[in-house]
């Protein structure tokens, strides 16, 4: 242990201030649009939004009725934070009495297929994104994409490559941490499970959920996929990442032949009879990313120039906070992720993959249950004493960060961390419970409702100038130019489209 603490001190140590300084993060955040009555509002994607296509900060997931906020790049926090919540405020301007759902796990829902699709119009690009979704709700289910969470999007000066693979592998091995700390969705609606078998608990009328979970939403009954648990993918390396994302680009699976690209009628069904139809069907805690060129795919952008930084997938929503996630929780996940940088990183092995994913479900479903032990090796830990274990090594890394910045802010919540992992009651997983329970009788529906609502009352009455409102409209405005000038520009029959946007050349670096 002592030895660790000291390789940590003399990674740190050999930072410069530039690099510390010139952290750079984003933010993508999810919601639903829901009714007042606690339902998914069917609603199209408001015009005044502009175009979900090509918009540069205001865009759709899955569903037409999921919006997805998307900020720029910035060097502090609190930029990061203060332009996320202005596009909360031009969102809650131009979506009349509906409201964004405030939790990761879905409001009440209609059944499966009558959930609308992300519909992007009818250029070529667009017509894939949708047809991508459908190939979703063939393969998963609708029910299962409309959970919602919050990505966050890191990177440092002067990290290549193969040290931006060490920070993954160590934060998958840590990722139950951020999980136990932060998961926020113990319950949900029973519309999400309504004629699929699960092991949830009946908290009130339609409402379920798990007593000890931090986050259903990296559970079972989250982002997974039997198809998928087939994937051993390993992060050793570009070449070996690269290679096992290939294979499932590119190798037909025998349950999405059966389904075929299309149907009798003409239409399509989905991108691909392969186990992946794009690089985003990979479920993950955590991604290697490259910002990609028009018509690039991404795993090519990361062959032929690397890694340039790392998307965090693991963050539930907090309903507790305005924007869903709090400067602290972004200073600790900075924090978080220099300890991933920095610490010895052991290459991963098949045993460790598989072990990681157990835990991973251990502690979505049970995070809070006393005396949890996960996998750690050949042996077992305690989950509390494991991460009080991470949570010291953090010190020294908040106390940099701190030196160079002023104040005590990453400190500050590094200590709250810790406050929250010796008494779990203070979890948002379990504020949520005790919430539901004592105000609202157990109900998940009308406990997010009456969060959702006073946060669309709070973020109206934030100041707005009229500046504010010409810059958003202007955004609105450009973004549906460029999607009629992409419509006006396709020549290209989107079958040839298709086939040239999925051939594995395309996935392919350029000979050196």
């Amino acid at each position: 242990m002592i030895g660790r603490n000291r390789r940590i001190l003399d990674s740190l140590h050999a930072l410069s201030a530039e690099q510390l300084r010139g952290m750079r993060r984003g933010i993508e955040k999810e919601s639903l649009r829901a009714s007042h009555d606690g339902s998914l509002a069917l609603t199209p994607h408001p015009l005044a939004l502009g175009s979900a296509l090509t918009h540069p900060h205001i865009t759709t997931d899955f569903s037409e009725s999921q919006l997805e906020l998307v900020t720029g790049v910035h060097t502090t926090i609190e930029g990061c934070l203060e332009e996320l919540t202005q596009t909360h405020q031009f969102v809650y301007r131009s979506i009349g009495d509906e409201m964004l759902w405030v939790a990761s796990m879905p409001c009440g829902l209609p059944v499966d297929e009558t959930i609308p699709i992300a519909r992007y119009g009818t250029s070529n690009i667009g017509h894939a994104k949708s047809v991508y979704r459908m190939g979703l709700t063939h393969r998963y289910g609708r029910r299962m994409q409309t959970i919602s969470g919050i990505h966050y999007n890191w990177s440092m000066p002067g990290v290549d490559t193969d040290r931006y693979f060490a920070l993954i592998r160590n934060f998958r091995r840590h990722a139950f941490l951020l999980i136990h700390l932060f998961g926020a969705s113990p319950a949900v609606c029973s519309s999400f499970v309504a004629d699929r078998p699960h092991s949830l608990q009946s908290f009130a009328a339609h409402s379920l959920g798990l007593p000890h979970a931090t986050s259903l939403r990296m559970g079972r009954l989250g982002y997974q996929s039997a198809a998928q648990a087939a994937l051993a993918v390993s992060y050793n390396s570009l070449d070996r990442y690269a290679a096992s994302l290939h294979d499932a680009l590119t190798r037909p699976h025998p349950a999405y032949e059966a389904i075929g690209v299309r149907n009798p009628g003409g239409e399509y069904n989905q991108l691909s009879t392969t186990l992946l139809q794009i690089e985003n069907e990979f479920y993950g805690t955590i991604r290697p990313k490259r910002v990609i060129r028009p018509g690039e795919r991404p795993l090519h952008a990361l062959r032929e120039r690397g890694v340039e930084y790392v998307e965090v997938r693991c963050m539930d929503l907090d309903p507790f906070v305005q924007i869903g996630i709090a400067a602290p929780t972004l200073r600790f996940l900075d924090v978080f992720l220099l300890h991933c940088l920095l610490a010895d990183s052991p290459l991963d092995t098949p045993q460790e993959i598989a072990a990681l994913a157990r835990n991973q479900e251990r502690v979505a479903s049970r995070g809070r249950e006393p005396g949890l032990r996960l996998e750690r090796g050949t042996g077992s830990a305690d989950l509390v004493e494991w991460g009080r274990e991470l949570l010291d090594e953090c010190d020294p890394i908040a106390a940099a960060l701190d030196s160079l910045r002023g104040g005590s802010s990453h400190r500050d919540a590094v200590q709250h961390a810790r406050a929250a992992l010796a008494d779990s009651r203070q979890l948002p997983s379990a504020r949520v419970l005790t919430t539901m329970t004592a105000q609202f009788g157990g109900s998940f529906v009308q406990f997010v409702r009456e969060r959702a609502e006073a946060t669309r009352r709070a973020l109206l009455e934030l100041p707005w100038s009229d500046a504010d409102a010409a810059r958003f409209l202007a955004l609105s405005e450009a973004s549906l130019r460029e999607q009629r000038a992409l419509e006006a520009s396709d020549a290209m029959p989107f079958e040839a489209f298709r086939q040239r946007y999925l051939s594995p050349e395309q996935l392919q670096p350029r000979p050196a």
